[in-house]
């Protein structure tokens, strides 16, 4: 079987380093999946010497190959420089949704009594973010304006994703926009959000306004659910959804790109939700499991018997470690960076080869 290909966009500080652990475990030593690395440099260094062409090349190839996996990066402040390659990367791959999933991590304490996964799909482009925005003077006051956008063909990419990964998790659609302010505007996607729930009747769901969405998650009776949300809401909603189950290690965050029909993937993404954590830079003691688990979020997308017994070995030997005990400082365990990656890898390799021995 020829090799598939993941681009891998290496980052900055302690993104780098947890991002070679995390293709560590991906190696086909470790998971028994064909598949090859093609690097490219989008460290903060390298973007400024290539003026982010390097980020645009790796973009590319990201939406030749499907695949890509990301490590956290700089972003720098000043006016001028070479900013966020994110926005690029998901312009080049045409990356119209996000996915984030909060998840709960064996001897964390989540908030509000969460325990089923709760995933937010989010608009990737448009809505508040690359608004026009302009000032006017009112008589002795200033009014500020923004003009917004979204796209039929975006809802659409969102809300067919969120009905398909709910009937494939067996979650729950849930929440939504507040098209009754907004009829026209937030309405869009709520007609796209009916169309797609008409497409997957089997699928439960739920509608609810975003400020209603935000209450009813602290009562949430233990189902899993699938949030599709607008760009400004997703963007929030997902911040306040990771911190919910304790910590967003036992988080990763996928950007994805589709066909022409905006119904099936065609580019994916994956990366750690968290920063470049320059304090911990160096001294072997950041939690690699975001990243870990981003690598294992790829795997499906091979769309092969073998990537995908890979990516669900990877997740339960993330976990299983951390239930077992086998844990980083910041969940208050002693394993640096480096022996968990090990212990995870010791995991996947005999929970493949007890799999493949039971046929």
């Amino acid at each position: 079987m020829e090799p598939k290909t993941i681009i891998v966009l290496e980052g900055d500080q302690t993104g780098q380093e947890l991002l070679e652990e995390s293709l560590r475990v991906l190696v086909p030593e470790v998971t028994r999946v064909p598949i090859q690395f093609r690097r490219f440099d989008l460290s903060l260094t390298n973007r400024r010497a290539t003026k982010n062409e390097v980020v645009r090349e790796s973009g590319e190839a990201m939406r030749a190959a499907g695949l890509g996996l990301k490590a956290a990066t700089i972003t720098p402040d000043a006016p001028g420089d070479v900013g966020s390659p994110n926005a690029i990367l998901r312009e080049v791959m045409d990356g119209k949704v996000i996915l984030r999933t909060g998840r709960r991590i064996p001897h964390v304490r989540p908030m509000g009594g969460v325990h089923a996964p709760i995933a937010v799909v989010r608009m990737a482009v448009d809505d508040a973010y690359g608004a026009k925005e302009w000032r006017e003077s009112d008589d002795d006051d200033e009014v500020a304006y923004r003009t917004e956008k979204i796209r039929r063909s975006t809802c659409r990419a969102v809300a067919e994703f969120s009905f398909q990964y709910a009937e494939r998790t067996g979650a729950k659609v849930f929440g939504g926009p507040k098209f009754t302010v907004s009829p026209v505007y937030e309405g869009l996607f709520k007609e796209e959000m009916d169309a797609a729930y008409k497409r997957h009747p089997s699928v439960r769901y739920d509608p609810q306004l975003i400020d209603a969405t935000y209450a009813l998650l602290l009562r949430n009776d233990g189902e899993g659910l699938v949030i599709p949300a607008l760009n400004r809401d997703g963007d929030c909603l997902s911040d306040l959804v990771l911190q919910m189950f304790g910590s967003i290690a036992g988080a990763e965050s996928i950007v994805l790109g589709f066909d022409e029909t905006n119904t099936q993937v065609k580019a994916v993404m994956a990366e750690a939700p968290h920063g470049t954590a320059p304090s911990l830079q160096g001294k072997n003691v950041a939690n690699p499991m975001a990243m870990i688990l981003a690598g294992a979020a790829l795997l499906p997308y091979l769309h092969t018997p073998e990537a995908d017994r890979a990516s669900r070995a990877i997740y339960e030997s993330v976990f299983e470690a951390v239930y077992d005990g086998f844990r980083t400082h910041d969940l208050g365990g002693h394993a640096s960076t480096t022996e968990f990656t090990d212990e995870v890898i010791r995991r996947v390799k005999t929970k493949l080869e007890v799999w493949a021995a039971l046929g």
